[in-house]
This record gives structure tokens, C-alpha cells and sequence, in this order.
């Protein structure tokens, strides 16, 4: 239902907050049965994709020409890589090095998150590796001492990965403990619960279902609301220079 054209949504220069109800679905190359709501991409200035795959039932995802994040938030696929065979449930996701052949079909209705980046080589790392897992498996780690706002990270932390991708999870009333402003860009999806987001010189209620880039030095901060705790994943380009190619 339109409400006279108002939204949450928001566009900025340094930040986007994008709300289910401006998203837009479209078909991509190669995908079979999947629409992709693409949330961020180079043409709004980002050095990365963040897309939500809908997968109707037996939907094929399609190739990718970059390394693949994918993060599983309903439904069930199956993933092939390697010749090996893996059944991805809620919670559950992939990280799937540049080059790597692999195919993704849903075993019934599904979304899932998908992140893509070119990768940047790091001189004398080794090749980054596959690695599948489920966050339910990944120990919480409470972010600067503060029980309250826990981290998992998602991807391994090394020379061989440029980007790391993390669960958040806020207790009711838990907050950043400061306004972040760095070189790193985010995309964020929340994943339940809601709260109030910082981002530039403005203030937004947010709440799951919600997508947020954030540019370099984009000023941010959060904190959660509500009876049930709030939850987001969030993707960072990470370990590499400023000034590398």
C-alpha cells in the first residue's frame, strides 16, 4: 500500500537506508527461478555487491566472475563445490574464493544473502580456501569487554582474505560504545530485532529486513531497542592497503 510516497528508506551521500518497501526485484544472468533484490553495487560508488537471493522452489543460482559470500536466512540449498555436495540450512553459509566452480539450487523456497568483491591479491599470501560452516557453530565473542553485543566472525582472519563478514547480536538497551568513522565501507542487513542507527548527521529507526551501506568514513553507531535482541550481518573490505590496486 502506498502511503503518499513516504518511506524510511534514505539516500546520502556517504550512506543508503534501503527498507523492503522500495525494494525492486530483477532477474540476473545465468540464474534460474532466483530474483535478486541488489541492494549495493559499483554504480553507487561501492568496491563490492550485497544482493538478497529469492530462490522459488529447485532455483539455480548463477555463475559469478568474483568471490562469493553466501549467508542462508530461510529456506534450504544445496551446495556443490569441490565434487562434494553440502546442504546449507538457516544460519548457514559459504565463502567461495574467486574462480572456484560451484553451483547453488534450493531445495525448497529459500533467500539468502549474497555478497560479491573482486578479489585484490595480496604479494606472497597464500590462495584463500573455501570455507562453508553455521554460525550457530562459532563462538560469540563480546565486543571491547562488553558482554551485552556480541561478534561472530564468519570468515577466517588472514593475508588471504580482503573482506571479513560477522554476525552482530545486541542485547535489549546494548550499544556501540562509540561513533566509528574509518577507511572500511560496510553493507549490513538486519536480521531481527531493531534499534536506532547513526549514519552521517542522521538518525534512523531501523529494524529486521532493513539494508544499510555505509560509505568510507561514513560516521556510525548503533543501539538496539525493543524486548527481543537485535541482530545484523555485516560485510567490511579488510586487510588490504588504501593505496593497492
Amino acid at each position: 500500500m502506498h502511503h503518499l510516497g513516504a518511506t524510511r528508506s534514505s539516500l546520502k551521500a556517504d550512506h543508503l537506508l534501503q527498507t523492503p518497501d522500495t525494494f525492486v526485484r530483477t532477474p540476473l544472468p545465468g540464474a534460474l527461478d532466483v530474483e535478486f533484490v541488489i541492494h549495493v553495487a559499483p554504480q553507487l560508488g561501492a568496491r563490492f555487491s550485497q544482493m538478497t537471493a529469492e530462490f522459488s522452489e529447485a532455483g539455480v543460482l548463477g555463475p559469478t566472475l568474483a568471490q562469493r559470500f553466501l549467508y542462508l536466512i530461510d529456506g534450504e540449498l544445496e551446495l556443490t563445490v569441490a565434487g562434494e555436495t553440502h546442504i546449507v540450512v538457516p544460519d548457514g553459509f559459504a565463502y567461495l574464493p574467486q574462480g572456484t566452480e560451484h553451483t547453488v539450487r534450493a531445495l525448497s523456497k529459500a533467500r539468502a544473502a549474497l555478497i560479491e568483491k573482486p578479489y585484490k591479491i595480496e604479494a606472497d599470501a597464500p590462495a584463500p580456501e573455501v570455507q562453508i560452516g553455521n554460525e550457530a557453530s562459532i563462538t560469540a565473542l563480546p565486543l571491547m569487554g562488553d558482554d551485552g553485543l556480541r561478534v561472530r566472525p564468519l570468515m577466517p582472519d588472514g593475508p588471504p582474505y580482503d573482506f571479513a563478514v560477522n554476525t552482530m547480536t545486541y542485547d535489549p538497551g546494548a550499544a556501540l560504545s562509540m561513533v566509528e568513522v574509518h577507511v572500511m565501507e560496510h553493507g549490513l542487513l538486519m536480521l531481527d530485532g531493531g534499534g536506532i542507527y547513526r549514519l552521517g548527521d542522521a538518525w534512523y529507526p531501523v529494524q529486521a529486513g532493513d539494508f544499510i551501506w555505509m560509505a568510507p568514513y561514513c560516521p556510525q553507531w548503533f543501539g538496539a531497542l525493543g524486548k527481543r535482541p537485535a541482530k545484523y550481518l555485516i560485510y567490511k573490505d579488510w586487510r588490504r592497503h588504501p593505496l593497492g590496486e
